[in-house]
């Protein structure tokens, strides 16, 4: 038989947490009892080019699963992921990125981040990539190749 073994949360590192305990448990019932309601306040915290209506459209129909989320909504990856935290937090840090080796490791802030992703869609775009293309990319372990993609290709598509 396992054991739960819970650990007290250091009060300097609770004290910088978005939710205590007691707003958590509130939000994961909220979630089960009436996961529209949840979904839909949990959605408006993404910035949309076009705000969804309906929060999701699903079907477990046997041979017929389905689900959407927000699907008559549109959004923009590269804006929601990077560019809405460049202003108030460009020097934070984004990622933390570390190799095999835990001595290994690297703090890629917004900023660099941000400047990287446009570096690396400008390149993307240089070589004649556009909307609906189909891109293939091979990534290394290394700290800037793990992050730019999905960003970059978002930002090509604008």
């Amino acid at each position: 038989m396992s054991q739960i073994h819970k650990h007290t949360i250091p009060a300097n590192i609770a004290d910088r947490c978005l939710i205590n305990p007691q707003q958590y448990e509130a939000m994961y019932q909220q979630s089960i009892n009436v996961p529209d309601t949840f979904w839909g306040e949990q959605g408006k915290i993404l910035d949309w080019i076009k705000p969804y209506q309906k929060v999701k459209n699903t079907s477990f129909a046997p041979g017929n699963v389905s689900i959407k989320w927000y699907e008559d909504g549109t959004l923009n990856l590269a804006a929601n992921c990077l560019d809405r935290h460049l202003q108030e937090n460009g020097d934070r840090t984004a990622i933390i990125w570390e190799g095999d080796d835990a001595s290994q490791s690297k703090h890629i802030s917004y900023k660099e981040l941000h400047r990287d992703v446009c570096r690396f869609a400008n390149t993307l775009l240089e070589l004649g990539i556009k909307k609906g293309d189909v891109v293939a990319i091979y990534m290394p372990m290394v700290p800037r190749l793990r992050c730019w993609p999905a960003p970059a290709l978002a930002r090509c598509i604008r």
